[in-house]
């Protein structure tokens, strides 16, 4: 097993003051938690007028998530107030019946009975990234970070789209997104101190840019779909197109078109590019992790291409992104806001408290993983005690507001790994110093420079053909 400890910001040894808190959160979100954050099961604390639980333990994930979502299913202010300008009422931020209606309509596009139409997409997808990757020269110096966030934006705009965005198009929501990340507030002062939600936050302009960069480009690609029409393609915009809601039998109107086609956007390019990026990161950390994975890739694939029935038969690819996703989700902080009165584990919830599970630290809590802060994918393999329960590992979150593009983001992670590692190994550059960094998701920094070598995969017959219960591989714990 890798004894390797990836990098995690300094954790400290006594409680912080609100001030404290306030300031580092304004840096990195990650910099609030202390060392004994990683042993406790709930911590209740208050920060200026607003009340915060922290559910730390698989009961109190599974209480305020799942058992009494209803209580705690409004996302927090400070989520809904930095993404509402870019996602609108989109699915990411909407609570409610407007949440119920559109889950609707656009959980079943994405959902795992799907991924046999858009599996072929990302699988060319991530070959023509490979060749790219064939054509330079040995040793190039690449950003991973931002490498990986072309590919996932190129296979999120083909499939939702159903046609090539185009290198111009897919770089300027690219860099939109990082943009919007880098100038979004990371705490919501206001309601901190109690002040309503109406009241109207302050985004700065280089935010509103950001915006308009993304939306100029949905709404161009929209528009443009509804003259050229379906053309035979599969994409998830003309699956949204004929979506008619239950009750009502109206399609979505082309705002909420727009909303729900930035939340994919956005879950589907920028938390995938994350993962892959950790991914290569932590293997080029691990040698002895890497080697595994080699040997698994030549001796399943037999040099072939992956393919989506190749998926189940490569669990311990499988065990390296979930690993990944352990170690840094791709949204560390899911925090929610009581609609009501609650308790929680006997304490008092008042209507207004922020509740939050933490993948961050639920992850590495030093009482539910052996050695938390190691990198060991053998811990996702079949028959490891770990995780001791589905509410100890929530990458995706759980419960009713589980992540619909679950499935979605797993195999385009674990085709995007195995295509491009079956051929090139990910060095990082000497000197340069990796740090998660949570604004709204969970990066390595702004920029992860390493240099591609190439590799030779062993001629390795490939096993036998896996079954068609294999064509649509789910979650490990059975989410849908």
């Amino acid at each position: 097993m890798s004894a390797f400890v990836p990098p995690f910001p300094p954790r400290a040894a006594k409680p912080l003051s609100t001030f404290q808190v306030i300031r580092r959160a304004r840096r990195n979100l990650l910099e609030i938690f202390g060392e004994r954050a990683f042993e406790i099961q709930l911590s209740v604390t208050r920060v200026l007028a607003r009340r915060i639980f922290i559910c730390n333990a698989p009961d109190l994930v599974q209480y305020a998530f799942s058992s009494r979502n209803a209580a705690f299913e409004r996302k927090s202010p400070q989520m809904r107030h930095a993404l509402e300008p870019l996602l609108g009422d989109g699915l990411f931020v909407s609570d409610g019946e407007t949440w119920r209606r559109r889950r609707k309509l656009v959980g079943p596009v994405i959902h795992t009975n799907k991924i046999g139409l858009f599996a072929p997409i990302m699988v060319d997808t991530i070959l023509e990234a490979r060749e790219r990757w064939a054509a330079l020269p040995e040793g190039a110096e690449v950003d991973a970070l931002s490498q990986m966030a072309e590919l996932t934006a190129e296979i999120i705009c083909r499939t939702i789209f159903g046609r090539q965005l185009g290198a111009s198009h897919a770089r300027e929501v690219v860099e939109g997104f990082s943009d919007y990340q880098r100038h979004v507030g990371q705490t919501d002062a206001l309601s901190l101190l109690g002040l309503p939600d109406w009241l109207p936050r302050w985004h700065g302009p280089a935010l509103h840019r950001s915006k308009a960069r993304i939306h100029a480009v949905l709404d161009g690609i929209i528009a443009d779909y509804r003259r050229r029409g379906a053309s035979g393609e599969t994409s998830v915009i003309g699956h949204l197109l004929d979506a008619r809601d239950a009750e009502t039998g109206a399609p979505l109107a082309d705002e909420a078109l727009r909303n729900e086609a930035a939340v994919i956007f956005m879950a589907g390019h920028e938390t995938t590019a994350n993962t892959l990026a950790w991914a290569w990161f932590l293997l080029s950390q691990a040698p002895d992790v890497e080697a595994k994975l080699h040997e698994e890739l030549d001796s399943v694939l037999g040099g072939e291409a992956p393919s989506l029935r190749d998926v189940a038969r490569l669990p311990y690819t499988r065990a390296v992104i979930e690993e990944t996703l352990r170690l840094y989700p791709p949204v560390p902080i899911l925090a929610r806001e009581a609609l009501e009165d609650e308790t929680i584990r006997g304490r008092p919830v008042p209507k207004g408290s922020l509740v939050m599970v933490v993948p961050w630290l639920l992850h590495r809590h030093k009482q539910l993983w052996a050695e938390p802060d190691n990198f060991t994918p053998e811990r996702f393999l079949p028959g490891s005690p770990e995780p001791v329960s589905k509410f100890a590992y929530v990458p995706f979150s759980i419960g009713p507001r589980i992540c619909a593009g679950l499935s979605f983001g797993m195999t385009e992670s674990i085709l995007s790994l195995a295509t491009l590692a079956q051929r090139f190994t990910l060095r990082l550059k000497p000197g340069h110093d990796v740090q998660p960094v949570c604004r709204l998701t969970l990066r390595p920094g702004e920029t992860l420079p390493m240099f591609v070598m190439p590799r030779r995969p062993a001629a390795t017959p490939a096993g036998p053909a896996a079954g068609p219960e294999a064509a649509a591989p789910a979650c490990p714990f059975g989410h849908a």
